[in-house]
């Protein structure tokens, strides 16, 4: 295979493996933003039960503890679908992670093909370089004068 179609393989390989660290990237970034939502409705959530509880030591009417209950029934609800974003999250952060580690392979594999190959022309080049020395050694010493 020619030096030039082993660069293009490689810079081909190169710009997958960045699109999938690309995407590894935007799907941790995605994951560790549901931890933050998940996070902010539980804190809301305890601020709202405190809220309820300080209400409920001066008093409280039915209407008004039913407003609380249904709200904080709200809150966990939206807990479970955020826990559940996070965990699909989670999961594209794991399957782009592979795709990646399978494409810097890809990469590592073209680039040490391509230092094979370099090395072969290196070798092949010397070879040339010494044949062409030997010549030049042998036509001096065929031309030189006999004393």
């Amino acid at each position: 295979m020619a030096m030039k179609q082993l660069d293009t393989i490689l810079k081909y390989e190169l710009d997958n493996e960045q699109r999938c660290a690309d995407q590894l990237k935007i799907a941790e970034n995605e994951y560790q933003q549901n931890i933050t939502r998940l996070q902010g409705v539980a804190d809301y959530r305890l601020e709202y039960m405190k809220r309820l509880s300080q209400k409920a030591e001066h008093g409280l009417d039915s209407a008004t503890y039913s407003h609380y209950h249904a709200f904080i029934g709200k809150l966990d609800t939206a807990s479970k679908q955020v826990e559940l974003a996070m965990r699909q999250a989670k999961a594209l952060v794991e399957q782009s992670k592979s795709l990646w580690f399978k494409q810097r392979q890809k990469v590592k594999a073209v680039e040490l093909l391509r230092d094979k190959r370099l090395k072969i022309i290196a070798v092949a080049a010397d070879k040339s370089e010494q044949k062409m020395f030997d010549e030049i050694a042998t036509q001096q010493y065929i031309r030189r004068p006999i004393r």
